[in-house]
């Protein structure tokens, strides 16, 4: 079984408290980086960091909410539906402007890429919802440091008029990128994916943009929107994107 460490990793902003995701057996291994959705890390990401080694990378999971210091775990079931907790929420999301989880990222990146049981100069990253930006917000801030990126129901990746948009910066990415958006997901419509589409084959990154017949949040099992189906498919794509561009 794969091994969970606790760590704390020095971030742009102090420490990221977060776990460490190591396969069983004799490494090393390939790095990954996973940007949790907007419910922050949580065991249901752990299970997942769990899964992901078990293919054979040491996968690191921060919380990238530690500015905040100490926070109330969010129920996901609950979180878009109470005012409370979707504003208690904003205020986690409002600090992490594309300057910071840049830092951030680059900050991960490190403490992947210097431990023992990671090997290569580049690591993964893959995001669900709020992660799904911030994959592709890393990809173009740290360029070769990132190797594959992928975004799972990750929103407003490519928005006309916002000088944020991650799509801006895709002439700064040189990892392959997969983006899987939902088909009901009002905050990844055709029109981001065509404006997406066009930014990435500007720019020559080789990329892939599929949508899958499912709602906003299907990859992640404690959502209520989670679709079984749509997860093992995302296990799939991810799995071919690392086999292809980190090794294993």
């Amino acid at each position: 079984m794969p091994g969970r460490l606790d760590v704390q990793i020095p971030a742009a902003d102090g420490h990221s408290l977060g776990t460490l995701h190591v396969p069983d057996g004799d490494g090393p291994w390939p790095g990954v980086l996973v940007f949790p959705d907007a419910g922050g890390a949580r065991e249901t990401f752990g299970r997942m960091g769990d899964h992901l080694a078990g293919l054979g990378y040491v996968v690191l999971i921060p919380d990238i909410y530690y500015r905040a210091g100490e926070w109330a775990p969010f129920d996901a079931a609950t979180l878009f539906t109470d005012p409370r907790e979707r504003a208690r929420m904003s205020g986690l999301v409002r600090p992490l402007t594309n300057d910071a989880v840049i830092a951030d990222a680059g900050a991960y990146a490190d403490f992947l890429l210097a431990r023992p049981e990671v090997t290569g100069s580049a690591i993964g990253t893959t995001g669900y919802c709020l992660g799904g930006r911030m994959s592709l917000v890393a990809a173009g801030g740290l360029g070769r440091t990132i190797a594959a990126a992928a975004s799972f129901h990750g929103g407003r990746l490519a928005v006309a008029g916002d000088p944020s948009s991650p799509h801006l910066a895709a002439d700064r990415i040189t990892a392959t990128v997969y983006v899987a958006g939902a088909i009901e997901d009002g905050t990844f419509t055709t029109e981001q994916a065509g404006l997406l589409e066009n930014a990435l084959t500007s720019a020559g990154v080789e990329h892939t943009i599929e949508f899958y017949p499912a709602r906003h949040g299907f990859a992640v099992p404690d959502n209520p929107t989670y679709d079984a189906a749509a997860e093992a498919r995302h296990w799939d794509a991810l799995g071919r994107l690392y086999r292809d561009h980190l090794g294993a």
